[in-house]
Order: C-alpha cells, then structure tokens, then sequence
C-alpha cells in the first residue's frame, strides 16, 4: 500500500471500529511511538474517520506572492487539492503548528465532504469552525482561526511528505481519528495493524464488560489465567465477533 493506493475495504472496515488508544499501542509494540497527533474535533460525535493521507504543505506567507488574487489560479495548490483529493482519503495540511490563520473554511471544507473524501486535518486551525461542526463530518485541528490563511501560510506543495502535529505523514499513509485525536499508521503495515487492532478491541471489549460486572482484572488483563480462556471464546462466539 503505496502513494494512493485504494485501502482494502477489510482494512478501512476494521479500522472504523477501533479506537486511536488501541492503535498507539499496537503501533507501539511494532516500534512506531511517534504516531498520535493530538488534534481536536470539531465535532466529537461525528463518524469515526479512516483513510489514506493526501498531504498539503506550507511555508509561511510573503506578502508580495499572498494577496486574495491568488484564488483567481485554479492551480493554487490550497484549490487545486480540494478538488484533486480522491474519494475515501483524509486531506492532511502542514500548517506547521500555526493557528494564527486558517488553513481552510466552510465552503473548502463543504466541497471536501460532497466529494466524498474522509475528513480533513490540520495542526493549525479552520475558520467557519462552528458551521463545520455542525456538518457532522470528521474535521480536527488545533483551534478556531478566524483570519485568510493568506496572513500567514503560502501553500507550496500537494502529496509530498508533510509534518503535522508533530508527526510524519507521508502520502497514503493510513490516517485514523476519533475523540481523542488521530494516528498516522505507516502504509505498508496497516492491514496487519488493522487485523491485531481489531483483535485487541474484541479482547478488551470482553475484558470492559467483565470487570463492569465485577471481575478482577488479575489473571483478565492481561489474560494470564487460562479458565478465562473458553469464557471468552464463547462470549464471542454469542456476540457474532
């Protein structure tokens, strides 16, 4: 899984359904430790959101190449990304930590949804952030920013390797959010990733019940005991997991 490579369905199934607290440890146990960024979401009830990262970069404004004529060029690569973004995937923008500006608005935002990509991004901040909100949609950043991102970003680049939040992303590279925040997985492990998250998520939610009903968590968790063993096996097998 490279560049923009479609994820598997399998893979984008089975990610929808964890949590970014499972996937930093299974990350972690691989070696990954830097992988979390700690965005906020605009809307914390929104979908769950999963898909390969296309990235914008960022460099800070001049004030001689940033001025409003320059969203007359429909190869701006602010623009020219919120069309381009394919279907399915997160658009991922550098804002290089720097929520003076916005990185987008409302209307990028709206045109990014009804294109049906995944959710969008950034380390700096959107504007219009209580309409976004409202939309239901996976957004995440540091913090409103009402000013044109013109003030202080000049978008330089589209699908390149990019820094957000104080982590590497790099294009395809599978990106997933949810209350807490969103973690990059590296694209050529993330069906396996996808395959023990998924697993962890069954074991815990049987461990979250057993011990809502009472049960020690010596021996559960982690499972040392092995007559915990066929209880588990045959509360999955009742639950269809």
């Amino acid at each position: 899984m490279r560049g923009n490579a479609a994820m598997k369905d399998a893979t984008r199934a089975k990610l929808a359904e964890v949590s970014t607290a499972t996937l930093t440890t299974v990350l972690f146990k691989r070696g990954f430790r830097n992988v979390f960024l700690a965005l906020n979401p605009l809307n914390p009830e929104a979908p769950r959101m999963v898909g390969p990262a296309y990235t914008l970069r960022t460099i800070p404004a001049r004030e001689d190449l940033d001025g409003l004529d320059v969203f007359k060029d429909p190869s701006h690569p602010q623009r020219k990304g919120v069309e381009e973004c394919p279907p399915g995937a997160v658009f991922v923008i550098d804002s290089r930590g720097d929520a003076r500006a916005a990185s987008a608005g409302g209307i990028l935002i709206t045109r990014l949804k009804a294109r049906g990509v995944a959710g969008a991004v950034t380390d700096g901040g959107f504007r219009d952030s209580p309409e976004i909100a409202a939309m239901g949609w996976p957004a995440y950043h540091a913090k409103p920013s009402a000013p044109t991102n013109l003030i202080h970003h000049h978008c330089v680049d589209l699908n390149v390797p990019v820094a957000c939040a104080g982590v590497g992303v790099h294009p395809g590279d599978i990106m997933v959010g949810d209350g807490e925040g969103i973690v990059c997985i590296p694209a050529h492990i993330a069906d396996d990733v996808a395959e023990e998250a998924f697993e962890q998520t069954v074991f815990e939610d049987f461990v979250q019940e057993r011990v809502a009903a009472g049960h020690t968590i010596r021996g559960l968790y982690p499972m040392t005991d092995a007559a915990n063993r066929p209880i588990f096996e045959a509360w999955r097998k009742e639950r269809g997991r």
